[in-house]
């Protein structure tokens, strides 16, 4: 069965724009675009809304209204809506589990960078079975444009990045985009309070080549896989979140993953994909894995 690519709207400006940036993917990958909102009666006291089939009628113009507008940038793109009854959590993780990708919107610190991430992206990007997709109001085409890469992050051994970099290569192939894989890596303590030690480290090569190696066998079924696909391969000493951070400039978008683990408090988004999801100025695809 073909998932198609499902926008998650409630109104709002930040939803308009994820809206539309799940449309142009739904166009690069020839899928569907699926639409859905989710609803429940809100009794207004002094205004005559009482009814909830009236107030279920205005949910419905207003997203068949900016609907077209979709409709009408991509006339031969095949777009179906749903105004599904229920709360917003439990409707866009069932919405999620049956996509190829789940796009939200989200409002930004400012003008320049970051995220404010509510209640309810916080628990489908933590619960999701599927990728989710974190859009700011405001995000326009032209930022897909111009050289920007593909920008994904890659730790530890490659079966824990393989569905992250499966994604940004099937991104990239869909734009014709640059993989840039990041690879982040910091020093043992042992070797970061000894300077002898770190002599001899680089005598015996030093733990950048190994991390290099390891991006490099990470990567190398990809690079097969998707033998047209540009790719840059990036390794920096740092912590994580501030290396994948330092590229959102060059990035059309982020893209990071999401262990799936549950805790005593519930599930987890991560630090990593925290740390990038409240503060890239680019859309940011968590992708969630083993």
């Amino acid at each position: 069965m073909t998932r198609p690519i499902t926008a998650g709207v409630d109104g709002t400006e930040e939803s308009t724009a994820a809206l539309d940036w799940a449309a142009r993917e739904a166009v690069r990958r020839g899928l569907a675009l699926r639409v859905v909102q989710a609803w429940s009666f809100q009794p207004y006291e002094g205004i005559d809304a009482a009814d909830p089939d009236t107030q279920a009628g205005w949910v419905r113009d207003g997203l068949d209204e900016v609907v077209r507008g979709v409709t009408g940038r991509h006339p031969d793109l095949d777009v179906t809506t749903d105004v599904v009854t229920g709360e917003p959590v439990g409707t866009l993780l069932a919405a999620a589990a049956e996509a190829e990708l789940l796009v939200l919107g989200s409002r930004g610190h400012g003008p320049v960078v970051g995220f404010l991430l509510g209640s309810v992206g916080r628990q489908v990007i933590a619960e999701a079975a599927r990728p989710v997709v974190l859009v700011r109001a405001g995000d326009q085409p032209a930022a897909e444009a111009g050289g920007r890469e593909v920008v994904v992050g890659q730790q530890g051994e490659p079966d824990d990045s393989a569905e992250t970099l499966r994604f940004a290569f099937e991104t990239a192939v869909a734009r014709g985009a640059t993989v840039r894989a990041v690879r982040a890596w910091t020093l043992p303590p042992v070797f970061a309070y000894s300077p002898g030690s770190m002599r001899l480290l680089d005598e015996a090569g030093g733990l950048e080549p190994f991390e290099r190696k390891a991006l490099a066998a990470a990567l190398q079924p990809w690079r097969e896989r998707f033998p047209d696909v540009p790719v840059v391969e990036h390794v920096e000493i740092g912590s994580a979140g501030q290396v994948l951070l330092s590229m959102t400039g060059r990035a059309q978008l982020m893209v990071v993953g999401r262990r799936v683990r549950r805790t005593a408090v519930g599930a987890r988004i991560g630090s990593v994909a925290h740390g990038v999801l409240h503060h890239a100025s680019c859309p940011v695809a968590v992708v969630p894995h083993a």
